[in-house]
C-alpha cells in the first residue's frame, strides 16, 4: 500500500494561494501567513522536497522568495502541485486530506465541538471549564482535531481570542 503524506495547513494554504494565481507563484504571501517565519521556512522546504513547488527566477521583488547571487529567485507551483489542490493532474504522492470524523456520543470531544459550532467560537477558558482539563491539554486536543480533518480557526471576540469550528470546510 503506497505511503499517504499529508499536508500541513500552512503548506496547503501555500499551494492553494498559488493555484488561485495565473502565474502559480507563491509569493507575495498573504497578510495572514506572513509572519509565520520559521514555520513558512519548514512548510516550504517540505513542498520542494516532495517537487510541490520549484525554484525559478523572477525579476519581480514581490515574488521573490531569496537572494541568490545577483538575482532572485521565486517559487512557483509545479503541475504536481496544482494537481493536488485542484484534483486534475499526476501526482506521484497521494495526500490524504482527512474527512472530519465524529466523536463518541457524550464524549468530551464532542462537548468541544459543540463549543467550537457555536455562531461565536469558544474562548479557551470556556473550553477548560467545560472539560476539566488543563490549558496545554485543551491546545492539544485542538490540534487532535484538526487532525482528525475539523477546520477550526481562531480568531477574536472583543478581547477574547476565540476558536470556532468553520462549516462546509
Amino acid at each position: 500500500m503506497p505511503r499517504k503524506p499529508q499536508l500541513t495547513d500552512l503548506q496547503l494554504i501555500l499551494l492553494s494561494t498559488a493555484c488561485a494565481r495565473e502565474d502559480g507563484h507563491l509569493y507575495p504571501l498573504k497578510a495572514s501567513i506572513a509572519s509565520k517565519g520559521e514555520d513558512i521556512t519548514a512548510a516550504i522546504s517540505a513542498l520542494l522536497k516532495r517537487r510541490l513547488v520549484e525554484r525559478v527566477q523572477v525579476s519581480d521583488t514581490a515574488k521573490a522568495w531569496m537572494q541568490q547571487g545577483n538575482s532572485q529567485c521565486g517559487l512557483v507551483l509545479t503541475d504536481k502541485g496544482r494537481g493536488l489542490i485542484d484534483g486534475h493532474g499526476e501526482s506521484d504522492d497521494q495526500v490524504a486530506i482527512p474527512a472530519p470524523s465524529v466523536p463518541r456520543t457524550g464524549s468530551k470531544s464532542e462537548m468541544v465541538l459543540t463549543l467550537l459550532g457555536r455562531e461565536d467560537g469558544a474562548a479557551p477558558a470556556e473550553l477548560i471549564d467545560a472539560t476539566g482539563w488543563l490549558p496545554h491539554t485543551m491546545r492539544a486536543a485542538l490540534t487532535g482535531l484538526r487532525k482528525k480533518g475539523h477546520a477550526i480557526e481562531r480568531g477574536r471576540r472583543g478581547d477574547l481570542n476565540v476558536y470556532r469550528l468553520i462549516t462546509g470546510a
